[in-house]
């Protein structure tokens, strides 16, 4: 018996969640929460395919939905180390050269 395998189409952003969301002069295109709660998923698929979304309440922008892809990365935390020595006070001698130097001054 062979097993018939089915593949589903890429998901599409339903049609409902199309015609919610509109575009507003200087804004961009604009969802309500209300609606942004309903449908969720679909606008992650519309945000995944390049698209930027506002989202609205009481008409007033409140939040953007813009892709990972977009957002710039993070500075890496490259540890304390690195940067104390980078510091202006290790250019100099170190403290055990310096308690050295201060022995032999005083001839101990």
């Amino acid at each position: 018996m062979k097993v018939k395998t089915l593949k589903y189409p890429a998901h599409k952003p339903r049609s409902a969640v199309l015609k919610e969301v509109t575009v507003a002069p200087g804004i961009g295109e604009v969802i309500s929460v209300r609606a942004a709660k309903a449908h969720l998923s679909a606008l992650l698929e519309l945000v995944a395919a390049g698209q930027e979304i506002t989202i609205t309440s009481d008409g007033k922008p409140k939040a953007k939905l813009v892709s990972v892809a977009e957002a710039k990365p993070r500075k890496v935390f490259e540890g304390m180390g690195d940067y104390l020595m980078k510091q202006p006070i290790h250019r100099g001698m170190s403290a055990e050269e310096a308690v050295n130097l201060d022995r032999d001054a005083r001839g101990w």
